[in-house]
């Protein structure tokens, strides 16, 4: 196995990935250090003790620490340094996390913000800076620090370009150009630009609707938080939870919200859902240490609706992965040329000999491994990318071959397989989701995260529901518009009233104002965090005094 994965190339190493494992150096107990350089202390603490601080509380440490005159000459710059250094991270909202944290835990948006911190201390002059949705996993109070960073890079000199639907990002900026008026086809013009008071008076720009307030994602007029049918896991302590119990009504949108870095992603999706998937579908994963699980009873599925690809290699698309194509095979095989032909609906497939392009089995597009980097792919010479062969293309229905359909957008096929149900009722969930613009061969690594959500959740709506799932989502806002954050509450109201239940880890405040049921974690990220500060409607958060959450909903409603 170790020769295979030395010698063998990106493919190969997926498929052993699942016989790997990693554990923890008994030598180092993870600190990398030798036992000598551990030993050395600054403060009474050691460097990986250090490391292991949130920033927030290794600046407060630096503040504090008073060395002996002569030591306090050798370290004054090297803590000046440092100070600012960690000062920077505070800023841009990173305050908890540690400085030992792999680079591969962290999320896009910690990425980009951490390169952020490095250009504020960099402190450049004359650079025009490019940040797309710098604002991805921050609650609205770091919301503000990050943008009072953004505007000190701008009144050194700088230029920023900020790709970005966060509302209070649009309403500080100096200029806004505001791109549309739809997506895919439908979009990719200027439709208004100016400030943000320019486009608030522009009648066509849909995002100036938003910003005017004469559009904007209602509240609805029920809430049906039902406490007589409830999942509650009780002593949740994994990170920096404290003894958590958590209740969820069944049957409703459950918000789980906090400042960044206050235990959510630990105690909804390292305990929650890793202890249901082991409960109810067998799943081979460790959840996060609890006391008890009760409620279970009550739900039949877990379905965690991330925004991971739906696929890894040019083979997968929207009409595979939405079941539509099945359908599309089978009814190419019932043409009449094709019948008499004697082929069935895996000629038409191009996972399998027969009817797919040999030369490049069916992907249209050949790998080519490149030693250090990632393959890259080419399109198949021999079949021009149609991945099929010159007979299976002569095929067609309604004048469209097998290649001619997988070009299409959803949209176009609904319209052309309208009276076909098991073609139309996918094809109907892509477009309702706001998927009607990708085309169904589209290769799914080129999706966004949005995109894949979406298709995800298409997919759930497609299928006939129990009533009894229970649905995990986080973050699904990311990426997202006014317009397509109102199409996803739509999708979510859907679910819930087939009589599902929906559980939602956000930072957005028209999806926590939309809620049914919220559960604010907090009051501060990291060791300052890992505890419930409030729970209830919305109104509820809204008259909690310890709740950051509660104060950023107060200010929006105003």
């Amino acid at each position: 196995l170790e020769r295979r994965l030395e010698g063998g190339g990106a493919r190969i190493r997926t498929a052993l990935a699942r016989f790997q494992g990693e554990r923890t150096c008994p030598d180092c107990q993870g600190t990398r250090l030798r036992i000598e350089a551990c030993h050395v202390r600054v403060g009474d603490r050691s460097l990986p003790e250090l490391l292991a601080l949130p920033i927030s509380e290794l600046v407060a440490f630096f503040e504090s620490l008073e060395l002996p005159r002569g030591r306090a000459r050798i370290a004054e710059r090297i803590e000046a340094s440092l100070r600012e250094r960690l000062g920077f991270l505070e800023r841009v909202g990173l305050g908890y996390l540690s400085l030992d944290r792999p680079a591969a835990t962290l999320s896009g948006g910690e990425a980009q913000r951490i390169r952020l911190a490095t250009q504020i201390g960099a402190r450049l002059i004359g650079v025009l800076y490019i940040l797309d949705e710098p604002s991805i996993g921050l609650h609205p109070r770091d919301n503000e620090r990050l943008l009072e960073s953004l505007e000190s890079l701008r009144d050194l000199g700088n230029s920023l370009i900020v790709v970005e639907h966060d509302e209070a990002t649009i309403r500080r900026a100096d200029h806004v150009i505001d791109i549309g008026p739809g997506a895919g086809r439908h979009g990719g013009r200027i439709v208004a630009e100016g400030s943000p008071a320019d486009l608030a008076e522009n009648p066509d720009s849909i995002t100036g609707r938003f910003l005017s307030g004469c559009r904007r994602i209602e509240a609805p007029t029920r809430r049906h938080a039902d406490f007589s049918r409830t999942i509650r896991l009780e002593g949740c302590s994994a990170n920096n939870l404290r003894d958590v119990d958590l209740e969820i009504p069944l049957g409703c949108l459950t918000v789980v919200t906090g400042v960044s870095g206050s235990g959510k992603s630990t105690l909804i999706n390292d305990t929650l859902h890793r202890v249901l998937a082991r409960e109810l579908h067998g799943a081979r994963v460790k959840p996060g240490p609890f006391r008890a699980l009760r409620g279970i009873e009550e739900i039949d599925k877990v379905v965690d609706v991330d925004q991971s690809p739906i696929g890894r290699s040019p083979r997968s698309n929207p009409a595979t992965y939405s079941g539509a194509f099945s359908g599309i095979r089978s009814l190419f095989a019932q043409i009449p040329e094709a019948r008499i032909r004697g082929w069935d609906a895996g000629r038409f497939s191009f996972n399998v000999p027969g009817g797919r392009c040999e030369a490049c089995e069916g992907d249209g597009a050949i790998r080519v491994e490149m030693p250090f980097l990632p393959d890259a792919y080419v399109r198949c010479e021999v079949c021009a990318g149609r991945r099929y062969d010159r007979a299976t293309l002569a095929i067609r229905y309604r004048g469209k071959s097998i290649a001619d359909v997988l070009e299409m957008t959803a949209q176009d096929a609904l319209a052309l397989f309208d009276n076909v149900p098991p073609i139309a009722r996918p094809l109907r969930a892509l477009d309702e989701v706001g998927l009607g613009y990708v085309h169904l061969g589209q290769s799914g690594t080129t999706l966004s995260g949005g995109e894949a959500q979406r298709m995800k959740l298409a997919k759930e709506l497609a299928r006939k529901s129990t009533g009894r799932t229970l649905y995990l989502l986080d973050e699904p806002t990311t990426g997202l518009h006014f317009v397509d954050v109102e199409r996803l509450l739509g999708l979510v109201d859907r679910l819930v009233d087939r009589g599902n239940t929906v559980v939602v880890i956000e930072h957005n405040l028209d999806v926590i104002r939309y809620a049914d049921h919220v559960v604010d974690l907090g009051p501060e990220g990291g060791a300052g965090g890992g505890r419930i500060v409030a729970t209830g409607p919305p109104e509820a958060i809204m008259r909690c005094p310890d709740s950051h959450t509660g104060r950023a909903l107060a200010e929006a409603l105003a």
